[in-house]
């Protein structure tokens, strides 16, 4: 099965690329020669996931998933949350989002937190939608060099490690 990830983003191609099984076959927006960012202009995950794959679904007529991943961390009342990806300035700037989170967390006591993401199919131009979510907490200090946004200080719930020093 051709799906398109309605993505540019090579971590994310590499990740889902690992998950599937065989008889999937993957493209991206760069092998569209798809250049333009999408605008995410939802309020919620859900809306920015559909805004994506209906874009590339409505300009290319083929069956594509977008998701959009939001951190949300208690101590601050769900932020990032929606906004993780420009937490803390427009652009996709990890490290600046993840040195405003680290900011932000000093001292905190509830370090709970969790991904959330929010796929959005279409297929045939019908739309699934699906949702995945990592309970867990936010550690003072980096740890890992693998993945990539916030996972060097995110450690999912009955694990000891950060997803950024969890293998692929």
């Amino acid at each position: 099965m051709k799906l398109v990830f309605v993505t540019h983003n090579k971590h994310k191609l590499k990740e889902v690329k690992q998950m599937l099984p065989e008889g999937f076959s993957i493209m991206s927006l760069d092998d569209l020669n798809y250049i333009s960012e999408i605008d995410e202009t939802a309020e919620t995950l859900e809306g920015n996931a559909l805004i994506k794959s209906k874009t590339i679904y409505d300009a290319f007529g083929v069956d594509c998933f977008a998701d959009d991943t939001g951190l949300e961390v208690e101590h601050l009342n769900g932020a990032p949350g929606v906004h993780s990806a420009r937490y803390a300035r427009e652009g996709h700037d990890f490290e600046a989002n993840l040195v405003k989170l680290m900011l932000e967390m000093e001292g905190a006591e509830n370090r709970r937190a969790r991904f959330r993401t929010v796929i959005s199919l279409l297929l045939n131009g019908t739309e699934h939608q699906f949702e995945g979510i990592v309970n867990g907490s936010i550690i003072a200090q980096r740890k890992g060099s693998e993945g990539f946004g916030y996972d060097p200080v995110f450690v999912p719930e009955g694990y000891t490690e950060t997803f950024a020093e969890m293998d692929p």
